[in-house]
């Protein structure tokens, strides 16, 4: 298999159309596969206390077990007044993977009697490159913005009705894909990486 093949770790048919559409707007001319095309690998446990730590996590494991160039990365939200948190908890905050409604209505509630300028937050994410032979790097990107007191919109999905971007006016899940992609912690990682993609490689 030739270098010019990538995997990212993932298997959200929707990130890997999304990083294709990024390192095309850079000029990387790489095959990207998602996880489905390696279903014999498994899913890598989270282990890490950064975003960085558990990105780089996926990305070695699956660039061993492909013995490809692996991306991978981890995003969540961190909260001012509760010192970061919920961070790499962000999926889990609520005590049960992924479920996203309950996860949003546990930090709404627990920051309930928070005045509105002392809401501010970010989305942060870490984006990982791992090769074959160890080689490693890690780019970051944050969206910052305030928490609203209730949701707003259906586009988004996690923390997304609830964030209110700086300089906007609708929330996270108000705006179109492009609009978010365009500024979003994890747009922003990935043009990051990508920019630098073909040299590494190289």
């Amino acid at each position: 298999m030739s270098t010019r093949q990538l995997v990212l770790a993932t298997h959200n048919a929707g990130k890997v159309v999304e990083l294709r559409q990024i390192l095309g707007a850079a000029g990387v001319p790489a095959e990207l596969l998602g996880m489905d095309s390696f279903p014999e690998v498994p899913d890598v446990v989270e282990t890490g206390v950064t975003f960085a730590e558990n990105a780089l996590l996926k990305a070695h494991a699956v660039a061993r077990a492909t013995q490809l160039p692996a991306i991978a990365d981890d995003s969540g939200l961190a909260v001012r007044v509760l010192g970061g948190s919920p961070g790499v908890f962000s999926a889990r905050w609520s005590g049960r993977h992924g479920d996203d409604q309950a996860n949003l209505n546990l930090l709404l509630a627990q920051l309930g009697d928070v005045p509105d300028e002392h809401r501010q937050a970010h989305f942060a994410c870490a984006a990982a490159l791992a090769l074959p032979d160890g080689t490693e790097k890690v780019w970051h990107g944050t969206m910052p913005g305030t928490l609203l007191r209730e949701p707003r919109g259906s586009n988004g999905f996690g923390y997304d009705p609830i964030l209110l971007p700086e300089g906007e006016t609708r929330s996270a899940a108000e705006l179109s894909a492009d609009e978010k992609n365009a500024i979003s912690h994890r747009g922003k990682a990935f043009r990051l990486l990508a920019a630098e993609l073909g040299s590494i490689l190289n």
